[in-house]
């Protein structure tokens, strides 16, 4: 199999982890990795987890390949899936196979994301709405910063989460709404 990101480089026998093997670029680092192999070594070595929340990582620098790649088993094209609102980063997942390709350095967003065990959750509906909320979330809250200064948008906050639960919040937006 060839390296899906770099075309031309065989993928050979990588371990991201003990008793995880997958197939690695040994150009772009990138990984290849048989969801049916993630799925065993998950349940082998993890005790029952919760699925986790989408955490917001500050400062990871890694080249996410931005086009669509070609599965390097079945020549298919790859679907991306958002792995958390602070990174550009998406996994690639050949549907056809059940295996994901992994950008050099993504395993390791994956470990400070706390996701290493929780890998397949990224490829579902309900992961990459939050994913978006959480993108949505923070254009919105960037916006806001540019407008307002930090005391001004402190208070704001503050009015929101407190509106947020109270039980007449509707009156209250009525009341707010009109002068």
């Amino acid at each position: 199999m060839k390296c899906p990101k770099c075309k031309h480089i065989d993928l050979n026998p990588v371990r991201l982890e003990e008793a995880l093997v997958a197939s690695g670029c040994s150009q772009c680092h990138g990984a290849f990795v048989s969801l049916l192999h993630y799925r065993d070594w998950a349940e082998r070595t993890a005790a029952l987890h919760e699925v986790p929340e989408v955490k917001l990582l500050k400062e990871f620098d890694n080249e996410d390949s931005s086009g669509a790649l070609c599965c390097p088993k079945c020549q298919r094209l790859m679907s991306k899936f958002r792995i958390s609102g602070c990174s550009a980063n998406r996994l690639d997942l050949c549907s056809s196979c059940d295996e994901a390709w992994l950008d050099g350095g993504e395993w390791e967003l994956l470990k400070a994301l706390e996701l290493t065990r929780e890998m397949p959750v990224v490829f579902t509906q309900h992961w990459q709405n939050k994913v978006r909320k959480e993108v949505s979330e923070a254009a919105r809250r960037e916006r806001y910063s540019k407008i307002l200064n930090n005391s001004d948008l402190a208070r704001a906050d503050e009015f929101r989460e407190w509106l947020k639960v109270h039980p007449q919040r509707n009156e209250i937006m009525f009341y707010v709404g009109h002068d």
